[in-house]
């Protein structure tokens, strides 16, 4: 689970409702203090939501960007329903490319980070003209790899039978004690809003993703392969070879893991401003 640094967000943003031709949901949208050079849409990982990007938001802003975090379908503070078949990959594709509508103000950068860089390949691989690029961050070719496979196959298990708050007792037992005291309300509040058949649905799609890299290489879009230098989820060879696959520019933040927009924000927002800058 990704561990925002904080919950507030900075001056430079608000949070609001973007209203879509797919229903309403939620958002953190931060504004530079002078000229915009694009927008940016950034979609959370699995388990996370709009406030994994809070750390980037002030960084991005002053480098010229507006950047829209989403709370997807059934994520923290986005409305879903429980039918799963609500958050089959095509859906949540389908709102990828009515928020982006919604923002009206022609094409821009999509960032997806874990399973949002999965959800955003499916949504530009359905239309890519509402991109100017797409960042896949930590966010490999195909299935995670088997350890996570079992994790996500507990949790979905643990899902279908227990509240909410049960698994969320269940998972903070098992975390180490320095983890388990850090931001403990917060990260309860947001993981009790989310919707158990988003989690479960998404969480299969986790398991069973398949290769598209071929198909989104066809694409005549810019693409930034970011990742930190470690990865338990996808290892970090396999990033470099998919990067290598799509004739991506590649990033390896330093010090950072799964999650380098927590981990180390400023140097993934520099890496980001910088690739858009080249465009």
């Amino acid at each position: 689970m990704s561990r925002p640094h904080s919950f507030t967000p900075p001056p430079c943003a608000h949070a609001r409702q973007l209203r879509t031709s797919r229903g309403d949901f939620a958002v953190l949208d931060a504004s530079p203090p002078g000229a915009v050079r694009a927008t940016a849409l950034l979609l959370p990982g699995y388990t996370g939501s709009k406030e994994d990007f809070m750390a980037l938001l002030e960084p991005l802003s002053a480098a010229g960007y507006r950047t829209v975090a989403v709370d997807g379908r059934g994520q923290y503070e986005t409305e879903g329903t429980d039918r799963q078949e609500s958050y089959a990959q095509g859906e949540l594709a389908l709102d990828v490319l009515a928020q982006a509508d919604a923002l009206d103000v022609g094409p821009v950068h999509l960032l997806g980070h874990s399973l949002g860089g999965q959800i955003a390949r499916a949504a530009v691989l359905l239309d890519a003209a509402p991109f100017r690029s797409l960042t896949l961050m930590s966010s490999g070719p195909a299935e995670i790899v088997e350890a996570q496979q079992l994790k996500v196959k507990v949790l979905s298990d643990a899902l279908a039978t227990l509240s909410m708050a049960r698994v969320w007792e269940a998972m903070r037992a098992l975390d180490p004690p320095e983890e388990a005291a850090t931001d403990g309300d917060a990260l309860r509040r947001r993981w009790l809003r989310h919707r158990p058949a988003q989690l479960i649905a998404t969480g299969r799609q986790l398991m069973t993703e398949t290769d598209r890299v071929a198909e989104l290489a066809a694409l005549p879009l810019p693409v930034h392969v970011l990742s930190g230098e470690r990865d338990d989820t996808w290892p970090v060879p396999l990033l470099d070879e998919m990067a290598q696959r799509l004739g991506a520019h590649r990033t390896r933040i330093a010090g950072a893991e799964h999650s380098p927009n927590t981990d180390r924000p400023k140097e993934t927002a520099a890496a980001l401003a910088a690739f858009w800058d080249g465009l």
